[in-house]
């Protein structure tokens, strides 16, 4: 079984391409930190961070593009993939990826605009591009029927 499942903070805005028939891929790197700690002996083990690539397919692409930012604590559960590539003078290079199934926004954009906004939920989308939540934090409330996802 291939499954990957990880909460961390969006390293840049996601970097959104399209392709024939209104097809988006969205790309941007996922920090991950296992907190540091100290062993009984005393000694200091710092914070551990790394750095993923995630990709999104198609709709979720679409939803990333309006609503992840930098910064943003997401939790992506999806599945690895590995490729590779050469560039233009020949060298190869590997890359490791996150391909994103499911996307859940953790982060409110700002305490007190989701007050405000009366929202208090978080957004889940996956492949069926549905909502447990309204989007949190965004200044506009859409209207049921206008909702992205």
């Amino acid at each position: 079984m291939n499954k990957v499942m990880l909460i961390g903070n969006v390293g840049k805005d996601p970097d959104v391409r399209y392709y024939e028939r209104d097809t988006a891929v969205a790309a941007f790197s996922l920090a991950t930190t296992e907190r540091g700690y100290t062993l009984q002996n005393g000694t200091q083990v710092p914070d551990r961070t790394e750095w993923h690539n995630i990709v999104l397919y198609k709709g979720l692409a679409k939803v990333a593009e309006k609503y992840v930012r930098k910064g943003d604590k997401i939790f992506i559960e999806g599945k690895i993939r590995n490729r590779s590539y050469n560039d233009q003078k020949g060298v190869r290079h590997y890359v490791t990826e996150i391909v994103a199934d499911n996307m859940e926004m953790l982060t409110p954009k700002s305490v007190a605009n989701a007050a405000e906004n009366g929202a208090n939920g978080s957004v889940a989308l996956g492949n069926k591009e549905t909502a447990s939540a309204s989007p949190v934090g965004h200044s506009e409330q859409l209207p049921e029927d206008e909702m992205p996802f």
